[in-house]
C-alpha cells in the first residue's frame, strides 16, 4: 500500500523540537505560525549570540546556560590503549537547572526513563 503525502510519521525520537514548541504556543495562542517560528529563532539567536561573545544567559525560574573552557589532556583510544591521544582545550556549555525547574523534577519519574531492561526476578 503506497504512502500518501498526508501520512503522519511520528517523530524518529521523543525529543522536544522547534517545530513542536511552534505548534504549541499555536495551539494555545492562534497566533500566526510564521510569527511564532520567527519569534522561537530570534530569541534562540539571541541566547547563541549572547554565549558566543562570553555572557551567561540567566532564564528567570528556567535555569542558567554558561560557557565553560574545558582544559587540554591526555585521553586513550579503547581500540588502542598503548597510543595517548591529546584531547585539545575546547568550549562547552554547561546549562544549570533554575530553582523552580529542580522542584519540578524531584516529582520527575525516573522509572520510565531507565534505559536498562528489567530484569526478571528469582
Amino acid at each position: 500500500m503506497p504512502l500518501s503525502i498526508n501520512t503522519y510519521a511520528p517523530p524518529m525520537s521523543d525529543n522536544l523540537t522547534k517545530r513542536e514548541i511552534v505548534l504549541k504556543i499555536f495551539t494555545e495562542k492562534g497566533y500566526p505560525q510564521k510569527h511564532i517560528r520567527d519569534s522561537v529563532q530570534l530569541t534562540l539567536d539571541a541566547i547563541s549570540e549572547a554565549l558566543l561573545s562570553g555572557r551567561d544567559v540567566e532564564l528567570r525560574n528556567f535555569g542558567v546556560f554558561q560557557v565553560q573552557v574545558r582544559k587540554s589532556r591526555i585521553g586513550r583510544n579503547p581500540n588502542r590503549p598503548e597510543t595517548d591521544v591529546v584531547i585539545p582545550k575546547r568550549a562547552v556549555i554547561k546549562f544549570k537547572a533554575g530553582k523552580e525547574l529542580k522542584a519540578k523534577l524531584k516529582s520527575y519519574n525516573v522509572e520510565k526513563t531507565d534505559a536498562s531492561p528489567e530484569q526478571p526476578q528469582q
